[in-house]
């Protein structure tokens, strides 16, 4: 029982510290708690996975922001099972680098997975890109022979990212076939393990 308050007092935090960074309102985050303790009943990782990513990801943003305030609104983060896949538009090569540099510094993290793009994103492509990953989530949740909850999408100039964990090659394959459906999407990069596999 300690170790699940310990954890769920761990989710809390993390997310109000998300929160704070991204100014979302305080009723959104202690919804956000219960929503995301519910989520990770289902998810691969199991609850305590769930909390040791969302600590990882809350660290690199502390990180981030430390380093340059700006830094956490202009990359995406997604991190399983302590593998951070970074997004975004940067173009400067060294802020780039001090991005990858600075997510390797957190206590947790085994693999950084560098998708940032060296170029600018105009506003149409941004407002594009969220309708993508908007419908691809929409459809893998609405797939029943996928399990969605394993899986993160971000989308970058039409490039679509995938990270989590597959139950088998052949859902990955719907996934990757949903995402590549869509109109706009030019790319799709899936950072995914298949479960069994290392």
């Amino acid at each position: 029982m300690n170790t699940l308050r310990r954890t769920l007092k761990t989710l809390v935090q993390s997310l109000a510290l998300v929160a704070l960074l991204g100014g979302v309102s305080g009723c959104g985050v202690i919804f956000g708690a219960g929503a995301a303790v519910g989520m990770a009943a289902y998810d691969e990782r199991g609850v305590d996975g769930v909390a040791r990513d969302l600590r990882i990801h809350t660290r690199i943003l502390e990180a981030w922001f430390q380093h340059k305030h700006a830094l956490p609104a202009k990359i995406g983060l997604e991190v399983h099972e302590g593998r951070a896949l970074l997004t975004g538009t940067i173009p400067d090569a060294q802020v780039r680098a001090d991005v990858v540099r600075l997510a390797w510094t957190v206590d947790g993290v085994k693999d950084v997975i560098n998708e940032m793009q060296p170029i600018d994103q105009s506003a149409s492509d941004f407002a594009r890109d969220g309708w993508i990953t908007t419908q691809l989530k929409s459809r893998i949740t609405l797939d029943r022979e996928v399990l969605a909850v394993n899986y993160s999408v971000e989308t970058v100039n039409g490039t679509v990212y995938l990270i989590g964990v597959a139950q088998s090659q052949s859902e990955l394959d719907r996934v990757v076939a949903h995402a590549r459906s869509l109109e706009y999407v030019r790319r799709v990069a899936p950072h995914v393990r298949v479960k069994g596999k290392t």
